[in-house]
């Protein structure tokens, strides 16, 4: 799998649906894969119209590529989202997972490094996976995530 060390909002250029509600994407860096939606589909509310199949199959690219959308009911779900669901469901390493870990905080090189305490440099190497992310690193990311999980419900 490529690393993704950078953080651009990725844009889809193609979207198609698949069996058991799993959408397959591809995006205009090259990357592509499949992203499996039931879980979100059966338990988040805002999402019960697709789960009718029909329904679900009516995924088409936004006008932009900036989301997927079903326009009969007026749902999408953003690029940068199925970007980050894609990586995390094959997740194979600890750098792939600490990729998922800045894209879906939203962090760049820059800010990652700031809130962990380390040099941009290693930020980019743990995410390349050319050097091995301790696992005090990997405690810290879980962590700042639950403070900003506690941040938000207060």
């Amino acid at each position: 799998m490529a690393h993704a060390t950078r953080i651009t909002r990725p844009r889809l250029t193609a979207v198609s649906s698949t069996a058991d509600y799993c959408l397959n994407v591809s995006f205009a860096d090259g990357s592509s894969g499949i992203v499996h939606l039931r879980d979100s589909v059966f338990s988040l509310p805002g999402l019960a119209p697709l789960r009718d199949l029909a329904t679900f199959s009516g995924a088409v690219v936004g006008e932009y590529g900036w989301e997927a959308e079903w326009p009969q009911c007026d749902i999408q779900i953003g690029s940068d989202t199925l970007f980050a669901d894609m990586l995390d469901q094959r997740s194979e390493t600890a750098a792939d997972r600490f990729t998922v870990w800045r894209i879906r905080n939203n962090l760049s090189l820059s800010a990652a490094s700031r809130e962990l305490g380390v040099t941009v440099r290693t930020i980019s190497a743990y995410g390349s996976g050319a050097r091995p992310i301790p696992r005090t690193v990997q405690l810290a990311c879980i962590g700042w995530e639950e403070e900003r999980r506690k941040k938000a419900a207060s």
